[in-house]
């Protein structure tokens, strides 16, 4: 298996091939679907001798030319969950060269019915209107979409991403967010990621916090309410638009401030020292310069979430270049039925650093 959904092979005379909607060990007829040059891509079409780890896709779309959303529903949602930890420690091992044990846990949120788990979890979803009262979904790496009457891994009460705000609420904070902008979409994913993160860095009165890419506040908030009033924890968000709901979100708690700037630009004209910094990358990652730049800073702990387990690896040995190394890792199934993993990963001061 590769990082992204697909199966590696190799044609007779050598050149790889990525193919979707297959397993470990079968043997499958495969259409090519895409020629770069290098290698190839193809999808399975018929299976000729099948994985014990296959199951029937419980949705009639999900197969080679239908819809591109889901990657792994012909696999059983816990050997999902076994696939992605793989991949997490392929990923760390090849990129990082750490070698780390990974278990991927699921969230409260799926929901278990006569078709399985893993499915009825997405609260939002962003259709193509195919006029008529019709609405479809973009098939894999195309612009092409096929027509969808229910999508099983939504809600049934999911939200369309429309221009506006919502509230979402996460223990007992309340957070105000556009219609269209960023916020997880798993129902469980909040607060998993909140209880993970305040764990991890375990911030306490009077500590200064750095949060980077902060979005609406999410974290900013809990890491304020846990350094209390003499402490203090600033967000930085590139997003304005999210910046703005994030000085809303934030309105009481004096000792909490958002910024509404680009991360590798606010470290660069803000040096200083921080207790604890928490950084929530898009998926390409926070980046060298950025990581230099908080390992500058020289903070107790770090906290780092992503979602995409290369960009994470690739960041970890920027740190480890840096004297940072890891010391604790979650994997959480945010995006069951899918490829995508969340991981959120904390990072400490090389013991030969601090002597």
């Amino acid at each position: 298996m590769a990082h992204g959904g697909h199966w590696v092979a190799r044609t007779d005379e050598g050149q790889v091939v990525f193919v979707r909607h297959t397993l470990s060990g079968e043997r499958v007829r495969a259409v090519v679907t895409e020629d770069s040059g290098r290698f190839l891509r193809a999808d399975a079409v018929e299976v000729l001798e099948a994985s014990p780890m296959r199951v029937e896709a419980p949705c009639a779309l999900a197969h080679a030319g239908g819809c591109g959303g889901c990657d792994f529903q012909h696999v059983r949602p816990a050997e999902q969950r076994s696939l992605k930890a793989g991949i997490v420690a392929e990923q760390l091992r090849r990129l990082a060269g750490i070698e780390w044990p990974v278990e991927c846990e699921a969230v409260p949120g799926d929901a278990a019915s006569d078709l399985g788990q893993g499915l009825r979890w997405r609260t939002r979803m962003q259709y193509v209107d195919l006029g008529s009262g019709r609405r479809g979904l973009r098939k894999h790496r195309s612009h092409e979409t096929v027509e969808v009457d229910d999508c099983l891994i939504a809600r049934r009460d999911a939200r369309e991403p429309t221009p506006g705000d919502v509230v979402e609420v996460v223990r007992h904070r309340s957070y105000r967010v556009a219609g269209d902008g960023f916020w997880q979409v798993h129902p469980g994913a909040p607060e998993a990621l909140v209880a993970a993160v305040l764990a991890q860095v375990d911030a306490g009165a009077g500590e200064s916090v750095l949060d980077l890419y902060s979005g609406v506040g999410l974290f900013t908030a809990f890491l304020a309410e846990a350094v209390g009033e003499s402490g203090r924890v600033i967000g930085v968000e590139g997003d304005r638009r999210a910046t703005s709901y994030a000085r809303e979100n934030l309105a009481d708690l004096p000792q909490a401030s958002a910024v509404g700037d680009r991360v590798d630009r606010w470290l660069r004209r803000n040096p200083g020292r921080s207790d604890v910094v928490v950084l929530d990358p898009p998926r390409a990652g926070a980046r060298r310069a950025v990581v230099e730049a908080v390992a500058a800073r020289e903070p107790r702990a770090i906290s780092y979430v992503a979602c995409d387990p290369a960009a994470l690896a690739r960041d970890l040995g920027y740190f480890a270049d840096s004297g940072y190394q890891l010391t604790e890792l979650r994997c959480l199934d945010l995006f069951p039925m899918t490829s995508h993993v969340e991981v959120v990963a904390k990072l400490v001061r090389a013991v030969a650093d601090l002597q």
